[in-house]
């Protein structure tokens, strides 16, 4: 279920908003939407943490490194001098 949210703006820059979605073949409510939810990720250190994993999961993986690895190579990383 969603729910609804007014957002105050100058007649300017909803024009513009419309405008810039229109020309993406999206609606302001779609666009409104992508950057709220960029936003709560982006500050949200669960979904932080998630990203980081993937990242690091993706780095290992295309450097010919299995899930089996993992805990070796954090092993070798931890002994590394700092």
């Amino acid at each position: 279920m969603t729910t609804q949210m007014m957002v105050r703006m100058e007649p300017e820059l909803k024009a513009s908003l419309g405008r810039l979605a229109q020309n993406e073949g999206k609606s302001a409510s779609q666009v409104v939407r992508e950057l709220v939810e960029k936003y709560v990720r982006s500050r949200d250190p669960a979904a932080y943490l998630d990203g980081l994993w993937d990242r690091v999961g993706g780095q290992l993986a295309e450097s010919g490194f299995r899930a089996s690895d993992v805990d070796g190579i954090v092993s070798e990383v931890r002994k590394s001098p700092q």
